[in-house]
């Protein structure tokens, strides 16, 4: 986790919350949950990108269950489903009987071991429950906060929060486990589906689930996504797990992916200072396949949006509401790393790889992602420069992985597939 970009204080609330994991991982072993085996501070003077840096030092896993979802197509479920749902049943279950509530469950941070096997992972914001809940940092995953959250005042000891909020993105998470990634609730942004979850909390609109679903699979969201966190206290995690086991996901017949939208957001407003005043908020891509008659590899077309109105409806093309596209991903997104080919709202971008190991950029909320897909620019020696897929969903489509090597002499870089 880049802390250089940040003020002081965040910084060091960064460092408090990754040596809070290390220290909660010492404290608890079960086999649901990923070792993190200790916690560390770069000092490196001589390279600012390296400088001040947290890492975790943990269990190797083999990836992440938001990299195999984000290849499935809608309605597709995820093979072994009730297993994996079981398994982080049994975590969640676990944690709960411990006293502790993990507080950012989501598919990002359920772990893939080389077994096939999964565990939970980033106990960043786990909370120790004092009675009925406990307190966590204000922070977390929009997607998957209870409605609760939005209404919960933050006090000195910060937000309340309580083991249903887990059960809650429990049922999230299943249901995108079982219909291919997707989200239960409707909306382009994370804000827009907040607004829906609202709706629904408040009874003025019905929960709307993925036909995908059978009906052992709705019983199960269903029984998680209960309007108030009264009710689904009755979903207790044990209960749950036993469901998870009859769960039986309807095969679904395998077809080209339709156009979908990918969560894009820009970077932290430090980072977006350092590449020349991009305007702030969220952009979105959305990507489909083309082809040219199978003589090369999928093409997706990303269409960019801005979320900020201003950008949306302008006249003209301002560099203020503009994004600059990084030349190498893994060096630093900043001045100097940034191609002079600027991209506005409704551009359409054509992606032919996407890269999983670039440099971390992270938005405003510091949620990140190392994941950057190659795009076609003309105006680049290389013929292509890079955009970040700050919190995407799922890929627009299978693209082939980007095998980046060492740069030329020349600074561009050399990708091979």
């Amino acid at each position: 986790m880049a802390t250089n970009t940040l003020g002081p204080s965040r910084s060091r609330q960064w460092r408090e919350l990754a040596r809070q994991e290390a220290e909660f991982s010492r404290n608890t072993a079960h086999g649901r949950l990923i070792q993190v085996l200790e916690t560390l501070v770069v000092i490196d003077e001589e390279r600012s990108e390296l400088d001040g840096t947290v890492v975790l030092v943990m269990e190797l896993a083999a990836g992440s269950l938001q990299e195999q979802l984000d290849v499935l197509t809608d309605g597709e479920p995820l093979a072994d489903a009730a297993r994996v749902i079981a398994q982080i049943c049994e975590g969640l279950a676990y944690l709960h009987t411990e006293g502790w509530v993990h507080g950012d469950l989501k598919p990002a941070n359920v772990l893939t071991m080389p077994d096939g096997s999964v565990r939970l992972a980033d106990f960043g914001l786990v909370s120790r429950v004092d009675g009925t809940h406990g307190y966590a940092p204000p922070f977390g995953s929009p997607d998957y906060l209870p409605p609760e959250r939005w209404q919960d005042g933050i006090g000195e000891r910060g937000v309340p929060v309580r083991p249903t909020a887990d059960v809650w993105a429990l049922g999230i998470t299943a249901h995108q486990i079982l219909t291919g990634g997707a989200l239960p609730f409707p909306g382009a942004t994370a804000g827009a589906r907040a607004a829906a979850v609202q709706e629904y909390a408040c009874g003025n609109t019905p929960l709307r689930l993925h036909p995908a679903l059978d009906a052992t699979g709705r019983d199960f969201v269903i029984l998680c996504l209960a309007r108030d966190h009264a009710s689904r206290s009755r979903a207790t995690v044990d209960r749950l797990l036993s469901l998870a086991r009859e769960l039986s996901p309807t095969p679904v017949h395998r077809r080209r992916p339709s156009l979908r939208r990918l969560a894009v957001s820009t970077m932290s407003a430090a980072a977006v200072l350092a590449v020349a005043g991009t305007a702030g908020g969220w952009w979105w891509v959305a990507g489909r396949d083309a082809g040219d008659g199978g003589k090369a590899g999928p093409i997706a077309r990303i269409v960019v949006y801005n979320i900020e109105k201003p950008c949306r409806t302008m006249a003209e093309r301002l560099r203020t509401c503009s994004m600059g596209l990084a030349l190498d991903p893994h060096k630093k997104y900043k001045s100097g790393n940034v191609s002079e080919h600027r991209i506005w709202h409704g551009d359409v971008l054509e992606a032919d790889c996407v890269a999983y190991e670039g440099d971390r950029v992270a938005d405003e909320t510091g949620v990140g992602t190392t994941r950057w897909y190659r795009v076609k620019v003309a105006e680049e020696p290389s013929g292509h420069a890079w955009f970040p897929a700050v919190r995407t969903r799922r890929e627009p489509t299978a693209l082939p992985t980007c095998e980046t090597n060492a740069l030329p002499s020349d600074g561009s870089t050399r990708t091979t597939q």
